[in-house]
């Protein structure tokens, strides 16, 4: 039988069509556990670079994107960022890549934007192998492999140029902060007595926020020298803080101090730790793993957290520079107890908010989101550290557990934890009404 030429050519495309998917579609799955294995092996670098909490919240948010763009392109469960992230880009599906595994892919970009984007990334290397390892014994081929990783640098270099226009790298050209050593102003604190950490930081581009001073909260108790004063009911209240039983435990649980010092008399040991942030990636980890989520699924919510993190950095550092307000340890020194010191150690950089508080209720807002009220789980991620896992009922049990830790441990007032977490949830469910997924 003869066929009509147009009709012939029509069978010869749908043809090479039907082979080009066939070449993809029958590619093993990414286990989903590899989305944030990668962010724990970010973590080990960032404690590694004693990178701090506002700029590990960057570095998790830019790789993550750059897996979630192109997911979204090759799966339509997930939306397109463009037009709900601020300035995101319209970013065009590479073409050329009939070999590639979008799900290798995305796993090979998050690697690729944090091999770019955090100091020591080059490190990541030596992992990016062993992974591209297991996909040979999966049944990658070499070929398959190739594409899926010409994809992700194609997609990382958008990403990572998203990632320069949000003025982060202009911050080295400020001024540097100066305190400025007036009473109830912030001062730095010891043991290390640092420079504060990341004053610019309002100035970078959030993600969802209309702008870093959108949820500004109302001003800080006044300070005060004056015993019948607020200000010295709240100081009072941290000297006075209860530390038996559990209340230590949470403390130290929820540390997350990047900075930390030990003083073994004649030197300073540094002790490394992980960041709110990260903790906060482990816990969703845990969480997608608990509920068995989809490639996509996991990619889209490691996501949503990361960026969610970064708007409430963003937001609660905007409040830390413009009130300035002086760290209990300094006021307790001056003016209660000048032998006190905290049971944890005093971050460098002023008090009010407590960012913890925000960005743990800012989390569990979009945790919640996504896997409901009550989500019995075991918090493990600080085991590898040296902490007993923590259970808890729901995320914000945790996170009304993570704010209350920062009294506990002697490092912020009551006011700066209670509005910290009015701010944090602020911000969460603005995030959740500008995505529709």
């Amino acid at each position: 039988m003869k066929y009509p030429v147009k009709l012939f050519s029509i069978l010869i495309l749908t043809a090479f069509a039907l082979s080009c998917q066939d070449k993809t579609k029958d590619l093993p799955d990414i286990p989903s556990s590899y989305i944030g294995e990668i962010t724990i092996q970010m973590t080990e670098l960032m404690i590694h670079d004693v990178t701090n909490p506002p700029l590990a919240a960057r570095f998790f948010s830019y790789a993550c994107l750059t897996g979630y763009e192109i997911a979204s392109q090759n799966d339509s469960t997930l939306e397109d960022l463009h037009g709900v992230l601020n300035q995101y880009p319209d970013i065009k599906k590479p073409e050329g890549y009939p070999e590639q595994s979008y799900q290798l892919s995305a796993i090979l970009g998050m690697l690729e934007t944090a091999k770019k984007i955090q100091p020591s990334g080059t490190e990541l290397q030596s992992f990016e192998e062993s992974i591209l390892d297991s996909c040979r014994r999966m049944g990658f081929s070499e070929e398959n492999i190739e594409q899926s990783l010409a994809y992700a640098q194609d997609i990382s270099k958008e990403i990572l140029q998203y990632a320069k226009a949000d003025g982060y790298n202009l911050i080295s050209n400020y001024p540097r902060y100066t305190p400025l050593e007036i009473p109830g102003s912030w001062y730095p604190t010891p043991p290390g007595y640092f420079a504060p950490v990341e004053p610019y930081f309002d100035t970078v581009r959030p993600f969802f926020l209309d702008s870093a001073a959108q949820f500004k909260p109302e001003p800080p108790v006044a300070f005060s020298e004056n015993k019948d004063s607020e200000f010295y009911k709240i100081t009072k209240e941290v000297y006075d803080v209860d530390l038996s039983g559990e209340n230590s435990e949470i403390a130290a649980f929820w540390d997350c101090n990047p900075f930390a010092l030990q003083d073994n008399g004649h030197l300073m040991v540094g002790m490394k730790k992980i960041s709110p942030g990260a903790h906060w990636m482990g816990i969703t980890n845990i969480a997608c793993n608990k509920a068995r989520l989809s490639f996509s699924e996991a990619l889209e919510i490691h996501t949503m957290v990361a960026v969610t993190l970064m708007d409430g950095f963003i937001a609660c550092w905007d409040e830390k520079y413009r009130s300035n307000r002086i760290r209990p340890e300094t006021a307790i020194r001056k003016y209660i107890d000048p032998t006190w010191t905290p049971f944890l150690q005093t971050p460098p950089f002023p008090e009010y908010l407590s960012g913890h508080s925000t960005v743990s209720t800012a989390a569990s807002v979009v945790l919640t989101h996504y896997f409901g009220e009550e989500f019995p789980y075991s918090d493990t991620v600080e085991e590898r550290y040296g902490l007993k896992a923590r259970s808890y009922s729901s995320f914000t049990q945790a996170a009304n557990e993570a704010a209350i830790s920062r009294l506990y441990g002697g490092i912020h007032f009551m006011d700066a934890i209670t509005r910290g977490q009015t701010q944090g949830r602020e911000v969460g469910h603005w995030i959740l009404n500008k995505i529709s997924f």
